[in-house]
């Protein structure tokens, strides 16, 4: 039995149907992020989840009880809201202390608490700080110590980094992970940020028009996306549409407008539909002056497209590149900067050849 499960959850705002009949399992001790554009759902279902909205229909049950009708305050599941919600009135210490107040602990064990979260989130000698007297980053660790201090069950976090700037929303994001390991507890994120949820999470839910479209790990979402839109919500990818001409030996050939035909590698499970989409993504695709060697075997057959580079962009770790082909349509490619001088860089208006094999692409029915 999961830790958390949501069984058929359903709400509405007048006509506009926010989460529709959502089913989703939970483990205990899981990291898990809710990913999607925004008005897909994702934060009316993190605060029905809390409490602060009820399902028109479903069940919303931990530990095996439902709780959809459960008063916010009565659950053992805590929301680290998006501003951080804090009091500008009160001190770091009253801050993280303010439910814990609510719930009737005694004043020696309150001092306790707020004394063991202080240290856990690294704000020793701040307790006495209003929260216009702290950082970015350290208001959004006294929002975390609040939400950890009557250590819930679940722990939601709505958007928790978005303030933040990309440096410490990076190490933000380490901390959180260790806390969470440390903690054993059952973390739920919602971000729209792709990077953040697969840096942070094990397990990740992609929401779409209120559903949920695809749940998997990091790697097979972003390898296996189960769809033609997951494919490009997820990461950038490059896409062309065609037609299944011949099958051999776990073998496809597709016929595209955009790159002639294609040698694709068929995964499981089998394609059943003649119109497809093949996708490559960028750092897949390999720049070289000339054509590469012949193929290295069945089931590396090798795709071969000649254009010209329009476009560079070099990001530090990689140079991204833009290709246009003969046909007009323009491929994407990601190549590693291993060297420190540019001698193995392309250039604007250099005719290159962009390969990759077989196995590089997945088809992706349409």
């Amino acid at each position: 039995m999961p830790l958390l499960r949501i069984e058929g959850v359903a709400k509405s705002f007048g006509n506009f149907r926010a989460v529709d009949k959502l089913s989703l399992d939970i483990r205990a001790g899981e990291f898990f992020a809710l990913l999607g554009p925004s008005g897909c759902g994702k934060t009316t279902l993190l605060r029905m989840l809390a409490g602060f909205e009820t399902p028109d229909e479903g069940r919303i049950l931990l530990g095996g009880n439902d709780i959809a009708q459960v008063l916010p305050h009565e659950r053992p599941v805590n929301m680290m809201f998006q501003n951080y919600a804090l009091f500008p009135h009160l001190s770091v210490r009253d801050n993280i202390a303010f439910g814990l107040k609510r719930a009737g602990m005694a004043r020696k064990d309150i001092a306790t608490r707020v004394a063991e979260m202080v240290a856990l989130v690294k704000l020793e000698g701040l307790e006495k700080r209003k929260p216009d007297q702290l950082s970015g980053g350290q208001r959004q660790r006294v929002a975390l110590a609040r939400s950890l201090a009557r250590r819930p069950q679940v722990l939601l976090l709505d958007e928790p980094l978005a303030a933040l700037d990309k440096k410490l929303r990076e190490s933000t994001q380490g901390e959180l992970m260790e806390l969470q390991r440390r903690l054993g507890m059952t973390f739920i994120i919602v971000t729209h940020d792709q990077e953040e949820a697969m840096t942070m999470a094990g397990r990740i839910g992609v929401m779409d028009a209120g559903r949920l479209v695809q749940v998997a790990t990091p790697r097979n979402l972003y390898e296996a996306p189960a769809s033609r839109w997951i494919a490009e919500f997820v990461g950038d990818i490059n896409l062309f549409n065609g037609q299944v001409t011949a099958r051999d030996r776990g073998r496809l050939t597709v016929s595209t407008t955009e790159a002639g035909a294609l040698a694709v590698s068929e995964l499981w499970p089998p394609v059943t539909k003649e119109v497809v989409s093949v996708a490559i993504r960028p750092e897949k695709v390999k720049l070289s002056r000339r054509a590469p060697a012949t193929d290295a075997g069945a089931s590396q057959a090798i795709n071969r497209l000649e254009g010209v580079v329009i476009d560079v962009n070099y990001l530090g770790g990689i140079t991204s590149y833009r290709v246009k082909l003969e046909s007009g349509a323009v491929v994407r490619s990601s190549m590693a900067n291993t060297a420190r001088l540019d001698v193995d860089a392309y250039l604007a208006g250099q005719r290159v050849v962009a390969w990759f094999t077989a196995d590089d692409c997945l088809v992706l029915e349409q």
